[in-house]
């Protein structure tokens, strides 16, 4: 789609500190929508560059993680870094990091510096843990809040081990939930000219997401099971396997829904049972309804399976890896993945910005740069330094 207004956060300029996926994260999403995303890295990289796949020694993630930015070589740590970053911070509309609690205090560039520097500054701090309590000085990554929040014990097979996702589940989520107090904190400023501190905790991100577990537990005393596939509240709900030993995954949660596909695969009897009017009640016999489903579908091959699903309006969806998603003729209509010119790759396919705006689409207009590929320009739009000017000053 061409772009034919200004991006909407095009007045904005994101300051991007972090390392490794969920502040970064957040950072390349408001850099879809246009925001100026100025990455700040160690001479050593972001080990972020260090980690995934590679293609001749390009990593692959990064290149998604790290879209849209601008990279700037950076030590924190030392007297002269800290000044640049001051001085970029001065003018900056929002800093973005994921040290543990602490750390800018140490480097002198802790939120009340920043505010004192710049008091309309939003400083957003992504951690494992937040900023305060027992543990916030621990180390916190995606996985440990997979683990802490519930998410691992309710995933996997009834007899099988706690399952973790196998891609950054948290870190992603995490960095949706970063953006968006971002954007909050920056709606705030609007109305009363100050910015402000946004804590944000991967463990809490995830327990916020992970529905009715809490008071289903306070008031009924349930744990959530492990029960692979399979549905707490609907059935039913499951993949199954076709006759060309391909897959698909239904979902029944509205008994509508679930009437039309006992119709479709022979089983009308099982809806004038009296537990079938509600999720409760066909959850506690799954195994006959899932049986039905499993022996119908199981008989026939996945494109006679989704087109006699379709025809009846009931949910269906054939289990797709990653080729699949590249030949899908709706992605392909919708633009779901784009092909983005890269100096080192040549070009890269990526997933697209994720939501469209009707007026002012985001893009993706470049993908992760190479380490300090935009230091100078970025340092040299400060121009002189203090002390510089002043030594050409008459006396």
């Amino acid at each position: 789609m061409p772009q034919t207004r200004v991006l909407p956060l095009a007045d904005i300029t994101v300051i991007d500190i972090a390392t490794l996926l969920a502040g970064p994260f957040a950072a390349a999403l408001l850099g879809d929508y246009g925001a100026e995303v100025i990455k700040i890295e160690h001479p050593s990289g972001d080990p972020l560059r260090r980690f995934g796949h590679a293609y001749e020694d390009v990593p692959l993630l990064w290149k998604v993680a790290n879209r849209n930015k601008k990279s700037v070589v950076l030590d924190l740590k030392d007297p002269a870094g800290r000044e640049h970053f001051l001085r970029l911070a001065a003018r900056a509309d929002v800093v973005i990091e994921n040290f543990r609690p602490g750390t800018l205090e140490r480097w002198g560039i802790g939120p009340e510096v920043l505010e004192q520097v710049n008091p309309r500054l939003v400083l957003t701090r992504v951690t494992g843990f937040g900023q305060d309590g027992p543990y916030a000085s621990r180390p916190g990554f995606g996985t440990l809040a997979e683990a802490m929040s519930g998410l691992a014990a309710m995933s996997g097979d009834r007899d099988g081990p706690p399952l973790l996702p196998p891609f950054p589940l948290a870190d992603a989520f995490t960095g949706v939930q970063a953006a968006y107090a971002t954007m909050i904190a920056l709606h705030d400023r609007g109305r009363t000219g100050r910015g402000q501190v946004a804590d944000v905790a991967i463990t809490e991100s995830m327990i916020g997401a992970l529905g009715a577990q809490l008071p289903v537990f306070d008031k009924l005393g349930i744990k959530p099971e492990r029960v692979g596939n399979l549905s707490h509240s609907n059935a039913p709900r499951n993949v199954y396997r076709c006759a060309d030993d391909r897959w698909v995954a239904v979902s029944a949660p509205a008994q509508s829904v679930a009437e039309r596909v006992m119709r479709l695969v022979g089983r009308p009897d099982l809806t004038e049972e009296p537990w079938f009017s509600s999720g409760a009640g066909r959850v506690a016999h799954r195994d006959v309804v899932d049986d039905a489903v499993s022996r119908w579908i199981g008989a026939r091959v996945r494109d006679q399976v989704i087109s006699e699903f379709e025809a009846v309006e009931a949910a269906v969806a054939p289990i797709y890896e990653v080729d699949d998603v590249l030949k899908d003729p709706h992605f392909q209509a919708r633009e779901v993945v784009v092909d983005v010119p890269d100096d080192e790759l040549g070009s890269v396919l990526m997933q697209n910005v994720p939501f469209r705006l009707s007026a002012t689409p985001g893009s993706v207009r470049w993908a992760g740069p190479r380490l300090g590929e935009h230091t100078d320009e970025v340092l040299g739009s400060l121009g002189p330094e203090p002390a510089e000017t002043d030594k050409g000053r008459e006396p």
